[in-house]
């Protein structure tokens, strides 16, 4: 029996993960994996199959990809909120660009255009605003010092952060740590 591989756009954490799962067991699918932007079902899907998830996913935000440079730029926007929310950036021996092309098995040029193509941003801009909101999040809640912060995202130093930060939010560190509503993004709507 074959199994059908599902790519679903916008899931970029665990609760999406989780959110998912639940859905695909609504529909009493036989799961075999769920993880970040895709799902294995243990056998192929009914074309009536397919538009009901489709409905209960963009019910909670996600959708299933068809598209080829889709789930290209999908998996490429997983691989940055990979690098910087979840540490790989501090494990990893290699740059991004390295990093992107070895995952993803693609010339970063290409993998650069395309996303520059589609985004209107380019591959680059996208990893720094994952950096500022991973820093919002940082700041908010209030247990590493600026210095700390600095050292855990791969910033040369406590002023490139700052100067960074100030140019994508108007405010200081300190200034946005002093705030009441961090003004922070959700991860899947970073570079709209």
């Amino acid at each position: 029996m074959a199994t059908t591989l599902l790519y679903i756009k916008n899931m970029v954490c665990d609760r999406c993960v989780k959110v998912v799962s639940q859905i695909l067991a609504e529909l009493h699918l036989p799961v075999v994996s769920v993880t970040l932007g895709s799902a294995v079902i243990d056998r192929e899907l009914t074309e009536e199959e397919k538009h009901k998830l489709n409905l209960l996913l963009e019910k909670e935000g996600f959708a299933l990809i068809e598209d080829k440079k889709i789930r290209l730029l999908e998996a490429i926007k997983h691989a940055a909120i990979d690098w910087v929310q979840h540490g790989k950036m501090k494990t990893m021996p290699v740059n991004f660009s390295t990093f992107l092309s070895e995952t993803l098995q693609k010339d970063y040029h290409y993998l650069s255009n395309l996303f520059s193509e589609h985004e209107n941003i380019t591959i680059e801009q996208y990893l720094i605003l994952q950096k500022i909101e991973k820093v919002k999040e940082l700041l908010s809640y209030g247990e590493m010092s600026l210095s700390e912060i600095a050292d855990e995202l791969g910033y040369s130093s406590v002023a490139h952060l700052s100067l960074q930060f100030k140019r994508m939010t108007g405010f200081t560190p300190t200034q946005f740590r002093k705030l009441k509503d961090h003004h922070r993004k959700p991860l899947d709507r970073v570079g709209e």
